[in-house]
Order: structure tokens, then sequence, then C-alpha cells
């Protein structure tokens, strides 16, 4: 019993990276929130509209709880389940209008920002290599 367990809490650590590597992650988490940025805004200006994510309410039934009740006696059956309406969200993707223009101007200044933290990024990245050799 103690073989598999220990066994999974090796692949699960292994799973984390190595030191170096969790550095990077660290490092450059900026540059791959801008690089997905930079992406939604070329898919936004190729399609020409956004896609935005918008939590609706629906009325649907639902199994009702019931109150907690005595055991059933012998040969008493279960009451039927309850249905009742209620409320549940879903989330739905929506078409957005956007201003082509502006969608533009903030992909310059996204790839502009990418410059910045690619020059940060690289040495942030040396001093990772040199702290954490491999």
């Amino acid at each position: 019993m103690r073989r598999p367990l220990f066994a999974l809490l090796l692949l699960s650590l292994a799973a984390c990276g190595t030191p170096q590597e969790r550095c990077i992650q660290r490092e450059t988490r900026d540059l791959r929130t801008v690089d997905r940025l930079i992406g939604e805004t070329e898919t936004n200006l190729r399609r020409g509209y956004a896609l935005e994510e918008v939590t609706v309410w629906r009325t649907q039934w639902v199994r009702c709880d019931d109150p907690p009740r005595a055991p059933l006696t012998e040969g008493e059956r279960p009451p039927p389940p309850r249905m009742c309406l209620d409320d549940v969200a879903e989330t739905v993707t929506r078409p957005k209008a956007i201003n082509l223009a502006d969608e533009r101007e903030k992909l310059a200044e996204l790839q502009a920002k990418r410059r910045d933290l690619v020059k940060t990024a690289e040495s942030a990245i040396a001093q990772c290599r040199a702290t954490f050799p491999e």
C-alpha cells in the first residue's frame, strides 16, 4: 500500500517541474498573458467582432429536496420525487461589436508591451538558469 502512494507522490511532485522550470514559469507569466491577449485581439480583428461570455438565468425543472423524515416502516413506499421550477445559471458565448480602429491600437500597444517583456524575460530566464542549473 505504501509503494503506490509513494509513487503517486513522486509523480505529483515531478509534475510541478524543476526549480528552474518553476522559476522560468514565474518570470514569464506576464509575457504569456500578453501573448494570449495578442492572439485574442488578432482573432477579433480577423473575425470583425469579439466574443464575450455572459451568464444567463434559465428556469428549469429540478428535483426538490424533501425535508428529512422518519425512516420508512416495513412495507411503506418512499414518496415520489418532487419537481420544482428553479433558476439555473448558464454561461453562453455571444458576439460583441467592437471598434476595429481601437482594436488595432490595442494590438499595437500589446505588441510594444510584449517587446519590453521579452527583454525583461531574457535576463530573468538567464538568472533562473544560473540560480537553478540542471
